[in-house]
């Protein structure tokens, strides 16, 4: 297996998320699309082949095939039932999570977020849905299907693949403290989610935490997807309804 020093774990991680960044803040200056729609399908695009080559040429070079094995490294099985069990135990907590630090963290940075906002086209604003329905419907339906199925499959799989698969087994400081730091650093790595770090941070750890532990990926995989199904339905709820 091929180790990934400190600064090679930086560079895998914040090379996408920078090229993907950049990709959105400069063409959601010239799009006239809702500006969620575009960042999905610039990760597409961007971020996931990215990810996902990285994953597929250490598989080459450490077992001779292109595949997702190098993800998989040092995994075990635990039966589904289980794996749903505990993701879903997770899932609770960082509903609560999201119910009491969640509303603190925005209020503390309310003013910045408004300020870098207001300096930006009213569509980087995904919160802003008055905006979001001055487009006609079947773009609207089009946007909360493409937004469905990159932020609750393409999205969380590729990443969860990359972060708690690949960069978690092959960094070269392993320790207790590993998932953690990772889970820290994925969390940071969400540029265009700047103002929601607290939270993220608090409701991934126990759920990676746990997947590192009992090596088995899917805990995290299944935990991140039913966290961004919730949103994506609450999307999709208020952008139709």
């Amino acid at each position: 297996m091929n180790k990934i020093d400190t600064k090679g774990l930086l560079l895998r991680i914040f090379v996408p998320a920078a090229v993907l960044s950049l990709s959105y803040l400069l063409l959601g200056h010239l799009c006239n699309i809702p500006h969620i729609l575009l960042f999905c399908i610039l990760g597409t695009f961007t971020l996931v082949p990215m990810e996902l080559g990285v994953i597929i040429s250490a598989s080459k070079k450490e077992y001779g095939a292109y595949s997702f094995k190098s993800a998989f490294a040092g995994q075990e099985k635990i039966a589904v039932w289980k794996v749903l069990g505990i993701a879903f135990v997770f899932f609770g907590i960082a509903g609560l999570l999201s119910v009491f630090v969640g509303p603190i963290e925005n209020q503390i940075f309310a003013a910045m977020r408004s300020n870098v906002l207001d300096s930006l086209p009213m569509g980087f604003d995904w919160t802003n849905f008055e905006y979001m329905k001055s487009f006609s419907k079947p773009i609207l339906i089009l946007t909360c299907v493409y937004y469905g199925i990159f932020n609750v499959l393409i999205g969380p799989i590729t990443e969860e693949l990359y972060f708690r698969g690949y960069l978690t087994s092959h960094y070269e400081k392993q320790s207790w403290l590993t998932p953690i730091f990772i889970a820290v650093l994925f969390s940071l790595y969400h540029f265009w989610l700047p103002f929601n770090n607290a939270f993220r941070i608090l409701a991934f750890i126990p759920a990676v935490y746990v997947a590192y532990k009992k090596k088995n990926l899917y805990i995290s995989i299944y935990f991140h997807c039913l966290c961004n199904l919730f949103s994506a339905v609450g999307f999709a709820l208020t952008v139709l309804g």
